[in-house]
Order: C-alpha cells, then sequence, then structure tokens
C-alpha cells in the first residue's frame, strides 16, 4: 500500500511538471535558428546598404519614393505579378485533375503517379530548366514534330518569351500545388458523395455543389503557395524569358551583380518581403491546416 502510495504521488508530481512546461519552448531553437539565418542577414543587408549612401533619413525616404514609383520598377512589379497569375491558374487547371486522379488511385498507380510528381524534386533546377529549353528550342522536340507532321511550315518562336516562362514555371512549381490538392482531396469522406447518388445527383451536380465546395480551401492555399513562390522565381525567367520578361528578381539580381546599386537592390528586396509576408498572412488567415493534413 504504501509503495502504491509512493508511486501515485510520484506520477502526479510528474504529471504536474509535465504540465507546467510550455510546449512553446519546443519551438525555441527554431525560432533562434530563423532569427539568425534570415532575419539578422535581411536586416544587416537592408540597414547597411541604406547606410552607404551616405544620406540622411529624409533624404533615403525620398530615394525609396522614387524607387517605388519607378517606371522601370513598376513594369517590373506588373510583369511579375502578371506572370505569377498566369501561372498559378495553368498550374490549377492542371494540377486539379491529377490530384483528383491521385485522391481515386490505390496500390501501384498511386506510387506510380506520386514517384512522378516528387521524382523531378531530386534533379536540379537548371538541369529541369534546360531540359524545356532542349524540347521548346527552335530545333527542339516540340518544332521537329509539329514540322513532320506538316502542322506548321517554320519553326515556333517557344522560347525567350513569356510563353516560355510560363511553360518552365508551371513545371517547377507544379508539384506543389497537386500534394496540396491531393491533400485536400483525401479528406473528403466518400460518404458524402455516395449519398449524393443515391438521391439522383447527377456525377457533375455531385461535384460542382459538394466536391468542389470541400475542395475550395486546397485551391485556395495550394495557389496561394504557387503564386508567392512565383513572384520570386529568377532561373527559369533568366534562363527562357526575353529582354520584355524582366521580373523583379531578376532586376535585383541585375542591381546587384552588374551596377552594383545595393541600396536600390535593398529596397527592391524589402519591397519583395513585404509582398511575400502579405501574402503569407492572407495564407495563414483563410487557409485550414488541418483539412490539408486530412
Amino acid at each position: 500500500m504504501v509503495d502504491a502510495a509512493v508511486m501515485s504521488r510520484g506520477r502526479k508530481v510528474g504529471a504536474k511538471r509535465r504540465k507546467a512546461v510550455d510546449p512553446g519552448f519546443l519551438l525555441l531553437p527554431l525560432l533562434v535558428l530563423l532569427l539568425l539565418v534570415f532575419v539578422a542577414p535581411t536586416l544587416w543587408f537592408f540597414f547597411n546598404s541604406l547606410r552607404e549612401t551616405g544620406q540622411s533619413l529624409p533624404e533615403v525616404m525620398r530615394a525609396i519614393q522614387s524607387v517605388l514609383f519607378s517606371s522601370t520598377i513598376r513594369d517590373a512589379i506588373i510583369k511579375t505579378n502578371w506572370i505569377s497569375l498566369v501561372v498559378t491558374l495553368v498550374a490549377l487547371v492542371i494540377a486539379y485533375p491529377i490530384a483528383y486522379a491521385m485522391s481515386r488511385s490505390r496500390g501501384l498507380a498511386l506510387t506510380l503517379m506520386v514517384i512522378c510528381i516528387v521524382l523531378p524534386y531530386f534533379t536540379s533546377i537548371i538541369v529541369r530548366t534546360y531540359s524545356w529549353m532542349v524540347i521548346l528550342g527552335r530545333n527542339g522536340l516540340v518544332n521537329e514534330v509539329l514540322l513532320q507532321l506538316g502542322l506548321i511550315s517554320s519553326p515556333l518562336q517557344l522560347m525567350y518569351n513569356t510563353s516560355g516562362v510560363v511553360i518552365g514555371m508551371t513545371y517547377v512549381l507544379l508539384p506543389y500545388l497537386v500534394l496540396t490538392l491531393y491533400a485536400s482531396m483525401k479528406s473528403i469522406d466518400d460518404r458524402l458523395l455516395h449519398a449524393a447518388r443515391s438521391l439522383g445527383a447527377s456525377g457533375f451536380y455531385t461535384f460542382r455543389r459538394i466536391y468542389l465546395p470541400l475542395t475550395l480551401h486546397g485551391v485556395f492555399s495550394g495557389c496561394l503557395i504557387v503564386f508567392i513562390l512565383s513572384i520570386g522565381f529568377f532561373i527559369t525567367p533568366a534562363l527562357m524569358g526575353g529582354p520584355q520578361d524582366m521580373m523583379i528578381a531578376m532586376l535585383i539580381e541585375r542591381e546587384v551583380e552588374l551596377t552594383l546599386n545595393w541600396p536600390l537592390a535593398s529596397i527592391m528586396s524589402l519591397f519583395l518581403l513585404a509582398i511575400t509576408l502579405v501574402l503569407y498572412a492572407v495564407y495563414y488567415r483563410f487557409s485550414n491546416l488541418q483539412k490539408m493534413m486530412g
């Protein structure tokens, strides 16, 4: 009896100690790492770049204002958002049926589809971009096939324009949207669809009134992820785009590497970071992570 009482008291004390420890402390190492490798370098880059100008704070603010209202930067921001929007919509059109097929597949078929979606990430993005350059080039696979079939009389210009940028970025970012939609679709209870069909609803009506609304949170979350990644894209637009496809990340790289204008690059980087944080706040506000994870 004495041993049982001692053991019971020990369990109670251990339980109280566990409750007294805030689980939030487990995030402390991650927050410290994020502060050291991201926040601190970003702030150092920004303030050090502005300090090199040797201007007073009002002059710096006027310089920031002039940069933000510059026609070149305004055009780059408009082009960046437009390409990001097109890439997001094209990726959604392609990803939704793929994710639906994955959610309805089992066994070997599902495994093969997951491998096809995930396997490209074991290859460098530069290698994947150059592969598309070979496929879409003037003497590439697409033009050669179309010429052999007699569908075109001269090679199509599929590279070094907006179309090439959209194709390349869509290919790179497509898995993010596919996997997000797949997780959303797997969380849907099939009994809801069976109940609708048993009540006489057609397949299209069931999809439009039940299935699609239940996947909208996945659509919204996945599209925001793709859009956020698109606005900061650099490698694919730089290799597959033309002079008229200058995106904000390419403009920042030009100011850092060619003109050595670090203050201008820091201001544009801060602006791009602000856009990303706003979009992430929207994503965090409206996305349902529990539903996405099933």
